[in-house]
C-alpha cells in the first residue's frame, strides 16, 4: 500500500508538466475542414413529431398533411388531447407536438380566432428555437393556400417543456462535462503512461516489486480524482450559479459519469498501447478523441440533422450517450430507468476497451 500510495503522489506532481497538449491543435484543422463540410449541418430536419386533434375538420387535416410532407417533420402520433404528452417527449418518441384546440375550424371565423400551440422539448435551446421557427413557417404557408379569413385567424403559441425560459447553459452544460472528463482522463492518462516508456522509466517500473495492474491503477487513480472534483465542481457551479436544477436522482447522475470516467480512462490507455511517444499519443487523443467529442455527440450540432452515416458513426462516440444521459437525469428529471439504454451502452463501451486495453498492455510488455 505505501508503494501505491507513492507512486500515486509522483504521478500528481506529472500531471500539469507537459506543455505537449498544445501540439494537438496542429491535427483540428484538416479535420474540422471534413467534419463542417460533410457531417455539419445548422439545420434540424427529421423532427418526430405529435399532431393533436380534438375535433378533426378540413383545416387540421390540410396542416397535418402539410407537416408530415415537409422535409423537417415526420408525423409519429395522431393524438385526441395533450394529456399525458410530456411522457411521449420523455421516452423520445416525439420531439416536438402541434396542438390545435377543439372546435379549431369554426373558432378560425370567430373574431378572437383559433389557437395552434407548438409543444418543444427545450432542453435543447437551439433545436427547440428552430423547430418552433419551421413549425410556425409551414402553418403559414399552409393557411395562404386557404381563404383569407382561415389565415387571419389563427394565433400560434409556443410553449417549452423542461427549458421554459430557453436559456442556452440547459443544452451547454452538459456538453461541457463530457468533454472536460474525456479530455482530462483520455488525453492525459494516454501520455502519462506513454511519458515512461518514452524516458525509459517503465523497464525500471517493471523489474520493481510492483505488479502492472498496480502500475496501470496509480496511472489511472489521479486523473479519476481529477474528474471527479471536475464533475462535481461543474455541478455545483450550475446548480448555484447558472441557476440550472438538478431535476433527476443525483445519485444516477454520479453513476453516469462515474461509468464514463472509466470509458474515458480505458479509451487513454488503449491509445497509450498503440504509441510509442507523448506526441504521437497527443495527436492520437486530439485526432480520435476531442474532434469527435466537439462535433458528433450532439454537443454543438443535433445528431438527427447528420446524414445518415455520420448518425450511425456517432454511435461509437462515447460522449453522445454521456451527453444525453445527463440531459435526461439533470434536464427532464427522468428516473434511472429512463437512461438504461445510456447506461447499458457506455457499461459495454468500460468493458469492451478496458479488456482491449489491458490485452495490448501486456502484449506489449512481454
Amino acid at each position: 500500500m505505501r508503494q501505491l500510495k507513492a507512486f500515486v503522489k509522483k504521478e500528481f506532481l506529472h500531471v500539469f508538466r507537459d506543455t505537449r497538449t498544445m501540439l494537438i491543435l496542429f491535427g483540428m484543422p484538416v479535420a474540422q475542414i471534413i467534419l463542417f463540410g460533410f457531417a455539419i449541418s445548422t439545420e434540424v430536419r427529421n423532427i418526430d413529431l405529435a399532431v393533436v386533434v380534438p375535433q378533426s375538420s378540413e383545416v387540421t387535416r390540410r396542416l397535418t398533411e402539410k407537416f408530415d410532407a415537409s422535409e423537417y417533420f415526420t408525423v409519429r402520433k395522431i393524438l385526441r388531447s395533450t394529456d399525458g404528452i410530456e411522457r411521449y417527449f420523455r421516452d423520445g418518441s416525439i420531439s416536438m407536438a402541434v396542438a390545435f384546440t377543439p372546435g379549431f375550424a369554426d373558432e378560425m371565423l370567430s373574431p378572437e380566432g383559433a389557437g395552434i400551440q407548438l409543444i418543444t422539448d427545450g432542453s435543447n435551446t437551439n433545436t427547440a428555437r428552430t423547430a418552433a421557427g419551421y413549425a410556425t413557417a409551414v402553418i403559414k404557408d399552409a393557411l395562404s393556400e386557404g381563404t383569407a379569413a382561415e389565415a387571419a385567424g389563427i394565433q400560434t403559441d409556443v410553449r417549452m417543456l423542461f427549458n421554459p425560459q430557453m436559456r442556452s447553459s440547459y443544452n451547454f452544460v452538459p456538453g461541457v462535462m463530457g468533454l472536460i472528463i474525456i479530455l482530462i482522463c483520455a488525453m492525459m492518462t494516454s501520455i502519462a503512461i506513454v511519458r515512461e516508456k518514452e524516458t525509459g522509466t517503465m523497464e525500471v517500473l517493471l523489474v520493481s516489486p510492483m505488479r502492472p495492474q498496480i502500475i496501470i491503477l496509480s496511472k489511472m487513480m489521479p486523473y479519476m480524482a481529477l474528474s471527479i472534483v471536475n464533475y462535481l465542481t461543474i455541478l455545483l457551479l450550475s446548480v448555484t450559479l447558472l441557476d440550472i436544477p438538478l431535476s433527476g436522482n443525483f445519485w444516477s447522475l454520479t453513476l453516469l459519469s462515474l461509468i464514463y470516467i472509466v470509458v474515458s480512462l480505458a479509451l487513454g490507455l488503449m491509445i497509450s498501447t498503440r504509441t510509442r511517444t507523448q506526441l504521437a499519443a497527443m495527436l492520437g487523443s486530439g485526432m480520435v478523441l476531442m474532434i469527435p467529442v466537439v462535433f458528433l455527440s450532439g454537443l454543438l450540432f443535433p445528431v438527427e440533422s447528420m446524414p445518415g452515416f455520420f448518425r450511425v458513426l456517432s454511435g461509437a462516440v462515447p460522449a453522445r450517450w454521456y451527453i444525453e444521459g445527463v440531459k435526461k437525469l439533470m434536464i427532464e428529471g427522468l428516473p434511472a430507468g429512463m437512461v438504461a439504454k445510456e447506461f447499458a451502452i457506455l457499461s459495454g463501451m468500460a468493458v469492451f476497451l478496458l479488456a482491449v486495453s489491458i490485452k495490448n498492455f501486456k502484449l506489449r510488455l512481454q
